[in-house]
Formats: structure tokens, C-alpha cells, sequence
């Protein structure tokens, strides 16, 4: 669902619109829903097709209609209102999801949404997410949730909820006695009373709880508590970036919570990133984690207070045998805290991701790290900003041949040196590799060449260069020429801010290898400066392939220029 270190979730690469360009959208979407005027096609079904079609069945492009059992045919008039709605915005008809997230709805498009729900009995996911414009409106939707007692996922992050949306939400709650998944996150408003009503009235069928970023207190960590004791199939819960969940209180808050998760055997998914945890809540939260066997991913990443008291922690971790993903990035781990961590990964028999980055002092306890994990099985390990030094350097490249994702960003120790680490690939496990700010040289990229040209990285999916400045023209025009990059989605090449520098020498290389990168799905390339026949060019080639072009764009500059205006990350 939502990730936690993106506000935008996996759209996070939209930009924000101003009031006007909301309201033209709003006119244009009208405008081409008339125009389309499908209805015929609709209207012109047989009145003897009643029902909704058996899986497997579906129009000529895919689509799974649903027709309302309805003699007089209102009901294929019903599914034309629905082809239409959607139609008008961008989206394609499906009678089981409703996913109009980024839609630029508006509270007349949620009466009217709510309006066809009558057609769509057979509804299971519905995701509304990013629509902000439909703040203070949803009880308009929620009265009509008796007509889809199906739905299994209701999504609605990042809508400007409010209290009073929150309320009516939970009153609606026990028309969708079959909700499975439920993500309210990035809807600031969300806590106090109405998050009380609405945890109190959650379907015990409930798998997943999304409450990212919602600013949730030490009063509604104990609510949480108080839910998650009655959700006995609770698979997944994510309260992260609510930084104020773990404060001080005279009573109760975080630890009632921590209490209750010991509950929830079920459990096999936590996120606590960002949530202001300290030391002296990590004993009673480990005592709740020792007695979850289904345990696989844990994250308490970006949480600063736990420096200096993982020791209280990590013996807790031991237990947790089918934990596969442990997180602790940005937590300001200190020697003794890592130490205590690699006394305990021996019995971590199952992890595959161990993410410590963004911990400066991991660079001098890498060696020790990767003695005591199953390297044969661990597929991410990323080191960006941990202060690598030679010895440390040497010592990732043992882990490196079993490693999907390869991650050294911000470490200078690399320039120069990344042979050794390249040299270690395996071409058919590799996907992604980032080297941004890694002080690397024309040499260094003349080596990734040489790997390209030799098949090892054919299954690379990213591929992060940017940061690396001192890179001359004879190095990007080596990468480009080598090929063996079919696979790579997405590539950056940027330049540090308030830098510049022309891309005119090694430009050439890189138009003619685009057939080559028939993969290729967003290129970065903030900061370079391209002369205007390349610029056009380029601009040519990308929007025939609709990739995503990342460019300084600056409306008063015409050497600064963007291929497109936005376009969503997916």
C-alpha cells in the first residue's frame, strides 16, 4: 500500500496542481465524457444477459463487466453510467475495482460515484486515494456502502478526511462486514474521537491497517492497543511517520500498544518508522515481538531515540525465526547497538534484508555484519551513508555475488575502487545498483562499460550515476556505447544542485542507444545542459516511447526543459 518514506505513495511523483489547472481538468473530464457518448454500445446488449460474467469471461479488451439483473434493461443502462464515469477519467471499466486514485475528484464526482455504486454489487476494491478535493464530503459515499457489502480494500490516503468524515466512515463500517484491507494514512485529521469510533467497529475480518503519517498521539495508541487485541487475523499494521505515537504520557500510549501487539499472532508485517521511539520502549515492545512466530518484516527505521539501547531489543530478536526483512535505517545506531545486532543474527535463519544505512558508524562493523549473516540467501543489503573505509569496502564485496540490490551511495571510499565491487556481480541477479555521490571517475564508468558489454548487468532494472560530477564525457559516451542494459528501467544521471555542465560530448552516444533500452521508463538528467537539435531529438525519441524525462525546468530558460509536466511514479 502506502510507503512510508513517500507522501505521495507510489504517485509520490505527482506534482501539485494550482486551483485553476484543478478546475480546467474538472471542464475538460465533462466535456470528453459527453463526447464519447458510449451508451450505445451498451444499450444494444441482448436484455437475456443478466448477471455478472464467470471468471475467465471478458469483453474484447479485457474488461470485466457487470450487467444488473434487471428485465427492463436499466441495468445495462446502469453499467453505461459506469463506463462513462470512469471513461472521462482515464480510467477503464471493471466490475470489480474502482481505482480512481489521482482523479482530481471533487465532492459533485463523489455524489455521483456514490450514485452508481447500485450497479456494481459485485465490488470488492475501491481506491480513492489523492483525491483531496473530497475532504469533508464522504459521508456522501458512505451512505451507499450498504449497496457493496463486498468490498474487501478501501483505500482513501491522502483525501483531507476529516473528523467528521472519520465518524461516518465508522458508522458505515459494518455495512462492509467483509473488509480486508483499509488505508487512511496521510489524512492529518484523522486522529483523536473519530479514529476512536472508527477502530472500535473494524470487522474482525480485517488483514491490513494503514495509518501512515495521520499524526496519531499516545491517546490513539491506545485505541490501536485496543484494536489490535480483537483482530485476530491482523496480518499487517503501519503506523509509521506519526512521530508523536510513542510520547511520554502519565499513562497507558505506546506501551498498551506494544502490549496488545503480542496479541496479535497473525501479525507478520510491522512498520514503526518515524514513530519517536526511544530506548526505554524497546523492552516492552520486544517482549510483544518474541511471541510472534509469524513475524517476517519489521521496521523501525528513522527512529533516533533507539541509539544506545538496541542491546534492550536484540535478544528479543533472536526468537523471531521467520523474520525475513529487518529495517533500522537513519536510527543513529551507535558501535555497541550494531555490535549487539550481529551477536543475534546467527539465529535470524531466514532474513533476506537487513537495511542499517544511513548509520554512520555500520561502515567499521561491515565485516563483522556479513561473517554472521546468510549470505547465501540475503538478497538486499544496502550501505549508503555508512562511512565505508577500504577494509569495509572489501569486506561488502563477500556479500555482493548474492545480492539483488546493490546500494554504496554516499560513500567516496568507491571512486576508484568499484571494479572490486563490480567484478563480484552476477549478471542473472543483479536489479539494481545505485552509486550516487560516490566520487566516481571516467575510469570507474569505463569499467561498468567493459561489465555491460560482457552481459553482466542484463538484468539490471535501475541504475543510479548521479552525483558523480567528475565523471568526464569519455565515460558516459563509454556506457552508452557498450549496450547490455536492455532490461534497465530507470536511469539518473543527475548533477549535484547548483551545479551545471554540458552534455553535448557524450549526448550523441546516448540518442543512439535508445533503441537499445526498449525498457527504459524514466531517464534523470537534472543539471546537464544539452544543445537545442539534441534537445528536440531527445525530446522526440522519449515522448514517441512515453518515458519520463527529469529535467531542470525553468519557463524563463529555453535550455532548461521537461518532456513532460508530471507524471505519477508507479
Amino acid at each position: 500500500m502506502e510507503s512510508a518514506e513517500s507522501p505521495r505513495g507510489r504517485d509520490s511523483g505527482s506534482l501539485r496542481r494550482s486551483p485553476l489547472d484543478l478546475i480546467m481538468n474538472q471542464i475538460r473530464r465533462k466535456r470528453s465524457a459527453s463526447d464519447w457518448r458510449p451508451l450505445g454500445r451498451f444499450l444494444s446488449r441482448t436484455s437475456d444477459r443478466t448477471g455478472i460474467p464467470e471468471d475467465g469471461e471478458a469483453e474484447d479488451q479485457g474488461q470485466s463487466p457487470v450487467v444488473a439483473d434487471d428485465s427492463d434493461g436499466s441495468g445495462d443502462v446502469g453499467w453505461g453510467r459506469v463506463s462513462v464515469f470512469l471513461r472521462s477519467l482515464g480510467k477503464t471499466t471493471d466490475s470489480r475495482r474502482m481505482g480512481v486514485a489521482h482523479c482530481d475528484l471533487t465532492a459533485t464526482d463523489l455524489m455521483e460515484l456514490a450514485s452508481l455504486l447500485q450497479f456494481l454489487p459485485h465490488l470488492e476494491e475501491v481506491d480513492l486515494s489523492w483525491n483531496e478535493l473530497i475532504g469533508g464530503s464522504l459521508r456522501v459515499l458512505t451512505s451507499h456502502l450498504n449497496l457493496v457489502g463486498g468490498i474487501r480494500s478501501l483505500a482513501l490516503s491522502g483525501c483531507r478526511l476529516s473528523s467528521e468524515d472519520v465518524m461516518a466512515l465508522g458508522e458505515a463500517l459494518s455495512f462492509v462486514p467483509l473488509l480486508e484491507i483499509l488505508d487512511l494514512s496521510w489524512n492529518a485529521a484523522i486522529s483523536g474521537d473519530g479514529l476512536q469510533c472508527l477502530l472500535g467497529k473494524l470487522s474482525p475480518a480485517v488483514r491490513e491497517l494503514h495509518l501512515v503519517a495521520c499524526h496519531l498521539t499516545a491517546a490513539d495508541a491506545v485505541a490501536l492497543g485496543s484494536a489490535v487485541s480483537s483482530l485476530s487475523r491482523l496480518c499487517v499494521l503501519d503506523v509509521s511517520c506519526n512521530p508523536q505515537l510513542a510520547q511520554e504520557v502519565a499513562s497507558g500510549g505506546f506501551e498498551e500498544l506494544a502490549v496488545a501487539l503480542g496479541h496479535a499472532s497473525a501479525l507478520s508485517t510491522l512498520r514503526l518508522q518515524g514513530c519517536g521511539l526511544s530506548t526505554d520502549r524497546l523492552h516492552v515492545l520486544g517482549g510483544s515481538l518474541r511471541h510472534l512466530p509469524s513475524l517476517r518484516q519489521v521496521d523501525l527505521s528513522c527512529n533516533k531515540g533507539l541509539s544506545g539501547g538496541l542491546d534492550h531489543l536484540s535478544p528479543h530478536l533472536a526468537h523471531l525465526t521467520h523474520l525475513e526483512s529487518l529495517d533500522l535505517h537513519l536510527c543513529s545506531l551507535t558501535h555497541g547497538d550494531l555490535e549487539a545486532l550481529v551477536q543475534v543474527l546467527p539465529s535470524l535463519t531466514a532474513l533476506t534484508e537487513l537495511d542499517v544505512s544511513s548509520n554512520k558508524d555500520a561502515g567499521g562493523v561491515v565485516h563483522s555484519l556479513v561473517s554472521a549473516l546468510p549470505l547465501t540467501q540475503m538478497r538486499r543489503l544496502p550501505f549508503n551513508s555508512c562511512s565505508l573505509n577500504q577494509e569495509s569496502f572489501t569486506a561488502l564485496a563477500l556479500a555482493v555475488p548474492y545480492l539483488r540490490s546493490v546500494d554504496v551511495s554516499w560513500c567516496k571510499v568507491v571512486g576508484g575502487r568499484l571494479p572490486l565491487l563490480l567484478d563480484a556481480l552476477q549478471p542473472s541477479i543483479i536489479l539494481e545498483l545505485r552509486l550516487s555521490s560516490c566520487e566516481l571517475t571516467t575510469d570507474d564508468l569505463c569499467h561498468i562499460a567493459a561489465v555491460c558489454s560482457r552481459g553482466g548487468l542484463s538484468s539490471l532494472r535501475v541504475l543510479d550515476l548521479s552525483y558523480n560530477g567528475s565523471v568526464g564525457a569519455d565515460g558516459w559516451t563509454a556506457l552508452f556505447t557498450a549496450g547490455g542494459l536492455g532490461s534497465t528501467e530507470d536511469v539518473d544521471l543527475s548533477l549535484r544542485p547548483l551545479t551545471s555542465a554540458s552534455s553535448s560530448a557524450w549526448l550523441p552516444a546516448l540518442l543512439r542507444a535508445l533503441p537499445q533500452l526498449p525498457a527504459l521508463n524514466r531517464l534523470a538528467m537534472r543539471r546537464w545542459t544539452v544543445g537545442s537539435a539534441d534537445r528536440q531529438q531527445l525530446d522526440r525519441s522519449l515522448k514517441k516511447r512515453n518515458v519520463l524525462l527529469e529535467w531542470d525546468t525553468d519557463r524563463d530558460d529555453p535550455a532548461l526543459w521537461s518532456n513532460q509536466e508530471s507524471r505519477p511514479e508507479e
